[in-house]
C-alpha cells in the first residue's frame, strides 16, 4: 500500500510540472458566490485565456453584481468573458468543466438536480464539485451525472479558507477516476496551489472529513490543555514552547494557539475574528459523524466534541468566531 502510494504521488508530482499549461477547456460554469466561491471564480476567470468564456451563477444576486464589477476594474488584465447566468442551468449548458462551491449537501443535490434536465444538452463534461458534503450524497449525485449520460462528477473538497482562496494557494482533494485527473486538476490549479488525489469518486471528501474530524478534536484537547496550565499557574507562551516541542504538538497548539498573546497572527489576538469559523466546524465534524456510521467507524470522542461546538456556537460571545473561540467557550482565562 505504501508503495502504492508512493508511486502515485510521483506520478502525480511529475503531472504538476506541466499541469497549469495543458489544454483548457474553452467554455466553463460556476456555481456558488459564497466567501469562498466568489474568490475563486475571480481567480479562474482572470486566469483562463481571453478566448474561454466562463458563465457564473449565485441565488445572490448582488455577489453576481460584485463579480461582473470586479472582473470589469481588472479587465485590462485579461482572463476569460464573464456571463452573468440567470439560473445553474443556463451556466452549465454550454459548459465542457462546471464547478460547483455549495454550502451543505442538500444545495448540491438540489442544484443538480436542476442541471441534469432533459433539455441540457448531452456533453462529455467534468462536473467538479468542491463542496465540503458526506461522501454518500457525492456518490448520489455522483451516479445521477452518470445516469443523464452527461459526463463525470467528481468530489475536490478544498482547504485553505478564504485567504488561501483569495490569494490561489488553496490545496484540493481530489476523488476521481485516474483517468479524469489530467482533466480537473489544470482547472484546480487555477484557483489554488496543489491538488491531492486521495482516490475514486468520494475519496477527496473522506480525507478532507477525517482531517477535520481530527482538527476539530485537537483544538478542544488544546483548548483544554492550555486552561488547565494557565489555572495551574503557567505562562501560556512558555507553556505553548513545551507542547511544541513535546508529544503534544499539533496544528491548533503551534499556528492556531487559542490563547490571546501566544500567536500574534491567531484569530485569538483578534477577540477570535477570522479563520475558520466555529460554524463550518461545527457543520464539517456533522458530516464526518454521519459518514462514520454509515461507515461502521467507532468514534468514540466525535459526539461530545460536536456538543461542544455546537453549545459554543450559541453563545453571543463565540458565534460567528473562528472554532478555537472553543477556549473561551471552556472558561479559558483570556488576560
Amino acid at each position: 500500500m505504501k508503495a502504492t502510494t508512493t508511486r502515485l504521488a510521483a506520478a502525480f508530482g511529475q503531472r504538476r510540472a506541466f499541469a497549469s499549461s495543458a489544454p483548457r477547456l474553452a467554455s466553463y460554469g460556476f456555481i456558488g458566490l459564497g466567501q469562498m466561491g466568489y474568490q475563486m471564480a475571480k481567480n479562474l476567470q482572470s486566469k483562463l485565456r481571453p478566448a474561454d468564456k466562463l458563465a457564473v451563477f449565485d441565488i445572490n444576486p448582488d455577489a453576481l453584481a460584485a463579480l461582473e464589477a470586479d472582473v470589469k476594474a481588472s479587465s485590462a488584465a485579461g482572463g476569460a468573458s464573464l456571463e452573468i447566468a440567470a439560473s445553474a442551468f443556463d451556466a452549465s449548458k454550454d459548459a465542457d468543466t462546471v464547478v460547483t462551491v455549495l454550502p451543505e449537501p442538500q444545495h448540491v443535490k438540489a442544484v443538480y438536480s436542476s442541471i441534469l434536465t432533459d433539455a441540457l444538452p448531452r456533453k462529455d463534461r467534468v462536473f467538479i464539485d468542491t463542496s465540503t458534503i458526506d461522501p454518500s450524497t457525492s456518490r448520489q449525485v455522483a451516479r445521477s451525472v452518470a445516469d443523464a449520460a452527461q459526463g463525470a462528477f467528481v468530489d475536490a473538497p478544498m482547504s485553505g479558507g478564504v485567504v488561501g482562496a483569495t490569494a490561489g494557494t488553496l490545496t484540493f482533494m481530489l476523488g476521481s477516476d485516474l483517468a479524469l485527473v489530467p482533466r480537473a486538476e489544470p482547472v484546480l490549479l487555477l484557483m489554488g496551489r496543489k491538488v491531492l488525489h486521495c482516490g475514486p469518486q468520494g475519496a477527496g471528501l473522506s480525507a478532507k472529513l477525517a482531517n477535520n474530524y481530527l482538527l476539530a478534536l485537537n483544538n478542544i484537547a488544546t483548548a483544554e490543555a492550555m486552561n488547565l496550565g494557565v489555572r495551574w499557574g503557567l505562562d501560556p507562551k512558555a507553556l505553548a514552547a513545551v507542547l511544541n516541542v513535546s508529544t503534544g504538538r499539533c496544528w491548533p497548539s503551534e499556528v492556531n494557539n487559542p490563547v490571546k498573546g501566544v500567536v500574534d497572527s491567531a484569530p485569538a489576538a483578534r477577540d477570535y475574528r477570522g479563520g475558520f469559523g466555529i460554524s463550518l466546524m461545527s457543520k464539517d465534524l456533522r458530516l464526518a459523524m454521519v459518514a462514520a456510521r454509515e461507515a461502521g467507524a467507532n468514534m468514540a470522542l466525535g459526539d461530545s466534541a460536536l456538543a461542544v461546538y455546537q453549545a459554543a456556537e450559541k453563545r453571543d460571545d463565540c458565534k460567528g468566531r473562528d472554532f478555537s473561540v472553543v477556549y473561551r467557550y471552556l472558561g479559558g482565562k483570556e488576560e
